[in-house]
């Protein structure tokens, strides 16, 4: 499959790029080849290989328990703030 200039212009029209006239032969070319790969991709025989869902498949990652194992420090915490009040952060009003 290859591509014309008239195709390519209307491909960067849908996708909003914007490419000057005396770009569309070079970018037909490149995209022709790179379609042409694609074709040859095609050919080659997946007869037999399973399809790989992802590639950590086969390996099991490393569980933690999901506890709490920090905390707890809300009063050393509320120190970092300049202002607090009844446990919580004081901050100025943002929204009028």
């Amino acid at each position: 499959m290859s591509l014309d200039k008239a195709t390519v212009q209307k491909i960067a029209y849908l996708a909003r790029i914007e490419v000057r006239e005396d770009e569309l032969e070079p970018l037909a070319k490149e995209l022709s080849g790179i379609l042409h790969w694609v074709e040859q991709l095609a050919e080659v025989d997946t007869d037999g290989v399973p399809p790989m869902t992802s590639v950590s498949a086969e390996m099991a990652l490393p569980m933690r328990a999901d506890v709490v194992t920090d905390g707890g420090y809300a009063d050393k915490v509320l120190l970092n703030g300049p202002e607090t009040t009844n446990g919580f952060f004081l901050v100025p009003k943002v929204v009028e």
